[in-house]
């Protein structure tokens, strides 16, 4: 998923349908605000984004993602009408990983995009999760549902992991308990359960994407929103 945070539509339209030819799904807000909003339901690969919004500075927007946790590594392109050198050297220190100036020919954007993703797929190693609205960065041993971070035991976190590798699938409680507590295992089936329930609660709003299957297990739900 790309977000495109632009308040012109005509620049809006361009981006989106270049985008969505060429495979990528693609969401459109035209705020920071609507743009904030939407990170808190699902981050995306890529941000397109104006440096000059109704609401915000593109400047400001790119240097609160990057003091964030959540989204301080998720890759950023400024799209901006300013062409002078001292412009794009702000949107680089403070931040952004690329810019390209208006106007722009559709291939130069598409190439861009690409050759980011591309960068920034080898830069994170697989260190990050990210479903809905829970991100899990292995490397900080640290979960954030909403952007908020979540104290979680080590039980509730390697739980929640197992859930989010196997996201979309039904995993059996003996499965689970062999995973996270290990084969030699002789406790009660329902301290599966207990750690579910908490870790629900200690996800918020986000504690839902963990489904019940009844007499069979649970799945984390990666169709969520």
């Amino acid at each position: 998923m790309i977000y495109i945070v632009e308040d012109d539509k005509n620049i809006s339209e361009i981006e989106s349908f270049s985008l969505k030819n060429s495979g990528y799904d693609v969401a459109v807000y035209e705020t920071a605000k609507e743009f904030q909003q939407a990170l808190k339901e699902r981050l995306p690969s890529l941000v397109l984004l104006d440096i000059m919004l109704p609401d915000a500075s593109g400047l400001d927007v790119v240097a609160g993602l990057r003091t964030n946790p959540v989204t301080k590594n998720m890759p950023v392109i400024l799209v901006t009408a300013k062409t002078t050198e001292i412009d794009k050297v702000r949107g680089l220190d403070v931040g952004a990983d690329d810019y390209i100036t208006k106007p722009f020919g559709v291939m130069e954007l598409i190439s861009r995009v690409k050759a980011l993703l591309r960068r920034s797929g080898e830069a994170r190693d697989e260190k990050y999760i990210s479903i809905g609205r829970i991100t899990l960065d292995m490397g900080r041993h640290a979960v954030y549902a909403d952007n908020c971070l979540c104290e979680l035991t080590h039980k509730e976190y390697e739980l929640l992991k197992m859930l989010m590798q196997r996201a979309g699938i039904v995993t059996s409680r003996e499965d689970i308990l062999n995973h996270v507590w290990g084969t030699d295992f002789q406790g009660e089936s329902r301290t599966l359960d207990m750690h579910i329930k908490t870790l629900r609660q200690k996800l918020g709003r986000a504690g839902a994407m963990i489904k019940t299957v009844r007499n069979v297990g649970y799945f984390l739900d990666n169709m969520t929103e």
